[in-house]
Parts: C-alpha cells; structure tokens; sequence
C-alpha cells in the first residue's frame, strides 16, 4: 500500500512503514509541507496514497484519499510509530474493504 505522512508526522514513520513493506512519503519529501490539506489531498489521489494524519480537517473531508487519522493525542514519536505499526494490518484490511476514514487511538 501507498502512504502518505502529513506534516505533523515523524519522518522516521515512512521508513518504520517501508520496512513493513509499503510505499511511504512524508509531504516533506513531495514539496507539500506547507502545502492546503485539498492540495495535499488531490497529490494523494492523483498517487493513490493514504494519507496518514492527526489533523481533523481530512476526517472531514467528504471527497478525496482515503484518510488514516491518528487519535493519540500528544504521545512520543516512539509511541506514534509503534501504534500505527501495530494497528497496521487493520488499516489495510480497512483500505483494501473501501473504508475511506480509518481511526486509530
């Protein structure tokens, strides 16, 4: 599977997520860190990526990528890391069935 990590992400996340076997790209590495959440949104769609993000503005969104938002609150990256990469094969499964709006918390 294709990601995409919002701003607000560790870039150490894509490599924890390549190693697991995906493509992953922070907004950083595409030129979008500063970047609209549509416009982050329409590069997903165009590269059918997953945005992964903890901002509640793409869980509103009600067209676009399929949108993976991180509910932890404020936790250490080491923390953030190891729960998306334990709530990992949910979030496939949940992509792969249609789901356009996985939450993980």
């Amino acid at each position: 599977m294709k990601f995409l990590l919002d701003a607000q992400l560790p870039p150490r996340l894509t490599r924890a997520l390549t190693r697991g076997g995906h493509v992953a790209l922070h907004v950083f590495e595409c030129g979008l860190l500063t970047a609209a959440d549509c416009d982050i949104g329409k590069y997903a769609v165009k590269q059918k990526a997953v945005v992964i993000t903890k901002d509640a503005d793409f869980a509103a969104m009600t067209a676009g990528p399929a949108v993976v938002w991180l509910r932890l609150g404020n936790v250490s990256n080491d923390a953030l890391i190891a729960a998306v990469m334990a709530a990992l094969p949910e979030i496939v499964a949940a992509v792969e069935a249609g789901e356009g709006l996985v939450e993980v918390q």
